[in-house]
């Protein structure tokens, strides 16, 4: 499967944004998708993720309240609607793909498909 992320730009601290990530060439409901942050220096680090078919969402601590994850089936498409933003939001974010077992969503080992990301950028 492939994956095209959008959405990214420059907000200020306390503005929101929704990222989009357009999947093709396979299944789209074959796959449980997540999302991915990554700061400058920093690790890769898990920010949300949604089952197969949208009925359980899970986040990241410092994103809980402030960020959603949400998906069409029939657009193939999955977002993050961002709330509340942080300077400390800041990364470059990616989606992912995993099998649709019903596990190891925190785990970015388990994600086999990529997007190329997209920046997000909060200043204060």
């Amino acid at each position: 499967v492939q994956l095209v992320e959008s959405g990214g730009g420059l907000v200020q601290a306390g503005g929101s944004l929704r990222l989009t990530c357009a999947a093709s060439g396979r299944t789209f409901s074959d796959y449980a998708m997540g999302w991915v942050r990554q700061a400058p220096g920093h690790a890769r680090e898990f920010v949300a993720a949604i089952s197969w078919s949208g009925g359980r969402t899970y986040y990241a601590d410092p994103v809980k309240g402030r960020f959603t994850i949400s998906r069409d089936n029939a657009k193939n498409t999955v977002y993050l609607q961002m709330n509340s933003l942080k300077p400390e939001d800041t990364a470059v974010y990616y989606c992912a793909a995993k099998t649709r077992t019903d596990s190891g969503y925190y785990y970015l080992s388990q994600y086999g498909h990529w997007g190329q990301g997209t920046q997000v950028t909060v200043s204060s």
